[in-house]
């Protein structure tokens, strides 16, 4: 299934029914008093988070969502029927956005969790709603009321406890793979990983954590350059940051340094969550490689193929998780 983090949408709720005006016509009851239903209220357009979605895939091929009118009113005192709310399924970690104000109409994070993004309209009142005691046969009747109709913007940033943050090939897939589940295309070629992908760890009997393997960085990413912002919005959902830089690369302290400043360029508040460091692919060379961080930093030569500080590491990271 194809990754589709962003779409817009067109929503209508539906209208009210109309109020009847009619008038009791029945044998041995003269002067039948008045007996028009109020209109049905039409129906709403609700969007409610199914933790099993994980995609805007089938949001991106419906654009117009519509929900029923309702019913008018009717002699004898009938109601009109409620037009029948629509219920739009989306993944966690969906963003709704009003296209025309730009307003933020909510962050969807919780399974289960709904908003009514557009409210059906309330039906009109019958005749029979206006009787008075010196108003015994009213004639007048109410419209019903026109629902919400919105031009939606639905934007998607993947929920994660962890989060891979590291240049083109720098392992991340490969980590992923070998602590999860998850089955992510690996490669020996740059942007292997192009849509974020998602694996549950487990750090215990009954305990897990979710990790994102998201596309790699590139210098100037927080410019849109290569996958650019579409890799870092989804870094903002993640709680801990980890880098990995691998352990070939000239000079792995650089190769970090350039993690960050994109890290810092996009938003400085990213850089306040907790941040640890992987060297990675350390069964390809002898020895650890000398690191000259900037910044003190807690760092983990790593092999995701011969499993070398792995354990180690996924304790770290459950135990921050945790706290």
């Amino acid at each position: 299934m194809r990754f589709v983090d962003y779409v817009q949408i067109t929503v209508v709720a539906g209208h009210g029914g109309d109020g009847c005006v009619a008038f009791r016509r029945e044998k041995f009851v003269p002067k039948g008093g008045p007996a028009g239903g109020n209109g049905g209220n039409g129906g709403s357009v609700i969007f409610k988070v199914d933790i099993q979605l994980h995609t805007l895939q089938d949001i991106r091929y419906h654009r117009i969502y519509k929900a029923k009118r309702g019913r008018h009113g009717e002699g004898s005192l009938r109601h009109g029927k409620n037009g029948e709310d629509i219920i739009v399924h989306v993944p966690a970690g969906t963003i709704v956005k009003d296209r025309i104000s730009g307003e933020i109409l909510a962050d969807l994070q919780l399974d289960g969790e709904a908003i009514v993004v557009a409210r059906g309209g309330w039906g009109g009142r019958g005749n029979a709603k206006f009787v008075s005691a010196t108003h015994q046969a009213p004639r007048e009747f109410e419209y019903g009321k026109d629902g919400q109709e919105r031009d939606l913007e639905l934007e998607l940033k993947v929920l994660a406890d962890v989060g891979l943050v590291g240049f083109p090939n720098a392992g991340k897939s490969t980590l992923l793979s070998r602590v999860s589940r998850a089955k992510p295309k690996i490669a020996d070629y740059p942007f292997t990983t192009l849509t974020p992908n998602l694996g549950i760890v487990k750090s215990g009997e009954y305990t897990s954590f979710v990790m994102a393997d998201i596309p790699g960085l590139i210098e100037g990413a927080h410019e849109g350059k290569g996958l650019g912002t579409q890799f870092l919005k989804h870094v903002e959902r993640c709680s801990v940051l980890l880098f990995l830089v691998d352990a070939n690369d000239e000079d792995p302290s650089e190769s970090y340094r350039l993690l960050y400043e994109e890290i810092n360029k996009f938003s400085p508040n990213l850089l306040k969550r907790k941040r640890l460091l992987a060297i990675t692919k350390m069964d390809s060379i002898a020895g650890v490689p000398k690191m000259a961080t900037f910044e003190p930093i807690d760092i983990f030569p790593i092999s995701s193929v011969s499993g070398e500080g792995m354990e180690a590491l996924m304790q770290v990271l459950a135990k921050i998780i945790n706290e």
